[in-house]
């Protein structure tokens, strides 16, 4: 069993990740972008035991990192978005065409800062809303043998 832990929107609360991590001790995080630098900085608090990728968001400027990625884990491909670009504030439909062509079984995009976890015609879309403050969400995935878990949860300090 594999558990990966999606984060998005972090926007300077590296602290909030830190205690997400803390918490679920993932053995996959995922950063879906708004900033790379909270993901860069994350990554030097934490010892290299954890796997780490992330994508850029809109809030990132130029970046060398890229604004999707597709991964393989535990046989399922994971398409990772901020979302920005495919505009899912207004709806995730062009981001589930973007899924669909990259065969992916699951869309996670961030960007609206609004949690949610659905299963839509065979595709899983997870947006773990915003990691940030005191109301913060991220995502957990727990993939092995059986069929994929999925949660949504508040990421409160001192929870």
């Amino acid at each position: 069993m594999k558990k990966v832990l999606v984060l998005s929107d972090s926007h300077g609360d590296v602290d909030a990740m830190e205690r997400a991590v803390a918490r679920e001790r993932p053995d996959l995080i995922l950063h879906l972008g708004d900033l790379c630098r909270d993901f860069d900085e994350l990554q030097r608090r934490l010892p290299m035991t954890q796997a780490m990728q992330n994508v850029c968001g809109n809030c990132d400027g130029f970046t060398e990192v890229p604004d999707q990625r597709v991964l393989l884990v535990e046989g399922k491909r994971i398409l990772m978005m901020h979302g920005h670009r495919y505009e899912v504030k207004l709806g995730y439909s062009r981001a589930m065409w973007a899924a669909r062509e990259a065969e992916a079984d699951i869309l996670l995009c961030g960007h609206t800062h609004i949690a949610l976890d659905r299963d839509l015609m065979g595709l899983h879309l997870m947006n773990p809303g915003s990691c940030r403050g005191r109301r913060g969400t991220y995502g957990v995935i727990e993939l092995g043998e059986g069929e994929p878990l999925f949660r949504i949860e508040e990421n409160r300090a001192g929870v």
